[in-house]
């Protein structure tokens, strides 16, 4: 069917109620905007689904979440007896979210599948722990995570608590292209699944067994009992799920004085006092910060919605610093060692995990502190798989996993960042620090003297409208068959998971990135301009890590550039990462790579 064709499907079907039918008759006329919404459904992949709320197949809506489930469901019915628990479903602040999440489990119990609905909202990690508790074959968590309050998402999970795989993945997607959006989707009434015990209901339990595993993970208690008296903390949860567990672990851990913005310790999914609820953007913590000059506060803490990321705002002196993900999870990387070391809990097989666009600062500390450190493709669905490795072969123990993008988890009850447990660590790592005397801003700029100075930045190019992703997909394609020369640096290798090949550039590369042709894509690979060519006599090495469309540039002086398309979003993103002698020369790396870059990216 054609785009109109599914558009009047939908408006004759009987399975759509009204509201959604007026929103779509308005519609009606508007070419655009409909074959936008029913040219194609939300692409369902290993993180699930995320659109904008709206009618039709290419939004998020009661329809397509039933459509997804059923898909969900088939997989799961062709495990047979591999079912156990059933499935575990978590939903967070936003708006729809426990509307969703019902129909989601309505549309598992007509399959036969029972179900472990949370009474109320919860942690993404709670969820992947709780299925993992409960036995679960899979997890369901209804979220779009930081994303603005138009969106929302559903997030599957195995039973190992990780993200869905994509050979998993893979079978959901073919069943729902194989199924009618209606007459293949079976559902049931609410209060029909719930009298026949299909849906059992989690709460304050799983609280209690969650939060004893988070606090499991602290080792440092001892600088928590130096301070307690005086350290003074603001908590914000962005109007999301971390409002109750993070102040009570808080609490359990020993911290006096945490107080909370109580604008955001409101539950809205219009998320009204911030942009966005993120908390890698500063503008979110405008009211923690006016809020901590006032209270003499030492650190300010913000989880976003779903609580698996986290952000933090330290005091330096009269001013508040905010520090990025890849900064928190340096810190966090050091003080995991080193407290562990201290208290002799540091295994000798110690392994930490990061993503390949995380800060390679990570390497550097590990490798002075004989810490094996494995990178991972983007996604903490691969971290989840190292530790599932890790336990699988005995030959390291998991210490500490981060992304760039404020994710962090130590410990393993759980196979995906928690923002509970990060918060748990920072908190404890800051009173450690003073009693040196020292703030975390302080204790970064040490850990650069140290370690050498690191700066890291991410460039985002949004693509909307139809043909979005053909214009992402001509750049991946056009890097590919022309690869720059460079970058604001030499390009040395080019690491293509696509291809699954790292090779060097040909000895005749390394032109400047300044160009004199006006079109910057000319400054490619055998171009006139600069004649960069792969070497031809040399035999690629593998990745070593699985196929994805990423392109990694090894540069001059240990600085790097990535380019992806986004997972979730229509964006294709550029990730910079330098080195320098000083701060000062690894910033102006930092600035060139940036701009060299994003003209790459147009």
């Amino acid at each position: 069917m054609n785009y109109m064709e599914k558009y009047e499907q939908w408006l004759a079907s009987d399975c759509v109620d009204a509201a959604t039918k007026n929103e779509l008759e308005a519609l009606r006329g508007n070419a655009e905007e409909l074959a936008d919404r029913f040219s194609g459904m939300l692409n369902f992949g290993t993180a699930g689904l995320r659109g904008v709320m709206r009618a039709g197949l290419n939004g998020m809506n009661t329809y397509t979440v039933r459509y997804a489930t059923q898909g969900l469901a088939d997989l799961i019915n062709r495990c047979g007896e591999e079912v156990g628990s059933g499935v575990t479903i978590a939903f967070d602040s936003r708006n729809n979210s426990p509307e969703f999440a019902s129909e989601a489990a309505c549309v598992l119990a007509a399959n036969g599948i029972h179900v472990n609905l949370f009474e109320s909202l919860r942690p993404t990690p709670e969820l992947s722990f709780a299925l993992r508790e409960t036995g679960s074959i899979a997890g369901i968590n209804i979220t779009a995570s930081h994303n603005t309050k138009e969106y929302n998402g559903y997030k599957v999970y195995w039973s190992d608590g990780a993200q869905l795989p994509p050979e998993h993945a893979a079978e959901v997607s073919a069943s729902m292209d194989k199924n009618d959006i209606f007459r293949d989707v079976r559902t049931m009434p609410r209060k029909d699944a719930d009298a026949t015990g299909m849906i059992t209901l989690l709460g304050a339990e799983m609280d209690e067994k969650y939060m004893a595993k988070v606090l499991e993970q602290s080792v440092g208690r001892r600088y928590v009992e130096q301070v307690q008296d005086t350290f003074r903390i603001i908590y914000t949860p962005f109007h999301g799920t971390g409002h109750k567990i993070v102040p009570e672990i808080l609490k359990r851990l020993g911290m006096k004085h945490v107080l909370t913005v109580p604008e955001q310790m409101v539950i809205d999914g219009n998320f009204p006092t911030v942009k966005s609820p993120n908390p890698e953007n500063v503008e979110g913590f405008d009211l923690a910060i006016r809020m901590a000059k006032k209270e003499n506060v030492d650190l300010i803490i913000g989880t976003d919605p779903d609580g698996d990321r986290c952000g933090i705002v330290v005091r330096n002196g009269d001013s508040y610093e905010t520090l990025s993900g890849n900064q928190i999870g340096v810190l966090l990387l050091d003080y995991l060692i080193t407290a562990r070391r201290e208290s002799g809990t540091l295994a000798e097989n110690a392994a930490a995990v990061k993503s390949i666009v995380s800060t390679n600062m990570a390497k550097k500390i590990c490798e002075e502190n004989s810490v094996t450190l494995f990178e991972t493709l983007t996604g903490f669905k691969f971290i989840g798989e190292k530790i599932k490795e890790f336990e699988r072969t005995g030959d390291y123990t998991f210490l500490f996993g981060f992304e760039e993008s404020n994710g962090y988890l130590a410990g393993t009850y759980a196979r995906d960042k928690d923002a509970m447990v990060a918060s748990m660590l920072i908190a404890e790592m800051a009173c450690r620090y003073k009693t040196m005397g020292m703030n975390l801003y302080e204790a970064l700029q040490q850990l650069y003297r140290r370690y050498g100075f690191y700066r890291e930045a991410v460039v985002s190019v949004q693509f909307s409208g139809i043909g979005a992703q053909e214009k992402m997909t001509q750049i991946m394609k056009d890097l590919r068959h022309h690869p720059p020369a460079s970058i604001g640096l030499p390009v040395l290798r080019i690491r293509d998971y696509q291809a699954g090949e790292i090779r060097r550039l040909g000895a005749d590369t390394g032109a400047d990135t300044a160009c004199p042709d006006a079109d910057t894509s000319a400054c490619t690979a055998r171009n006139a301009c600069t004649g960069a060519a792969y070497d031809e006599a040399e035999v690629p090495e593998p990745t070593g890590l699985p196929k994805s469309n990423v392109l990694y540039y090894e540069l001059e002086d240990e600085c790097s550039a990535v380019i992806r398309p986004s997972g979730t979003e229509p964006k294709v993103k550029l990730y910079v990462m330098t080195k320098g002698a000083d701060a000062s020369i690894a910033e102006s790396r930092l600035t060139a790579i940036q701009e060299a870059g994003s003209r790459l990216l147009k």
